[in-house]
């Protein structure tokens, strides 16, 4: 009878730390899809929903700005206002061994295609940096 409490004890920690393991990747993707919707959008509104305190971007090229989250979103916001979405898409996803969240993607607007690159941590989006194409 000991055992079997030993063992209950023991698989019940597995349990445990399997199923925070897949909620936490599970709502890690849950964000990339969250920004993928706002990207094909243009919802500034519901991209800063993702950021984190502090946002790196880097637009058209130019030298990467840490922006607040507010700031951040008004830029997006005069970003899409000027570059009218017609489609986003992942071409990859991943993650680094320290935690750090990737994607790379294709948003299309009406003036031209852009690469994206997204970088999150903790599942709030640290920078993003868009390529003209």
């Amino acid at each position: 009878m000991k055992n079997f409490k030993q063992f209950a004890v023991v698989f019940s920690l597995v349990v445990a730390v399997v199923f925070m393991a897949t909620g936490q990747a599970m709502a890690q993707g849950g964000v990339m899809e969250n920004v993928k919707a706002a990207m094909k959008a243009g919802s500034s509104k519901d991209l800063a929903r993702n950021f984190s305190g502090t946002v790196e971007l880097a637009l058209d090229g130019k030298e990467a700005t840490g922006y607040s989250s507010t700031q951040a979103e008004f830029v997006m916001k005069n970003f899409f206002s000027k570059n009218a979405p017609v489609d986003f898409t992942y071409s990859h996803q991943g993650s680094s061994d320290k935690g750090q969240q990737y994607a790379i993607g294709t948003y299309t607007s009406k003036g031209g295609t852009y690469t994206v690159l997204v970088r999150m941590k903790e599942s709030k989006i640290q920078s993003m940096n868009f390529i003209k194409d």
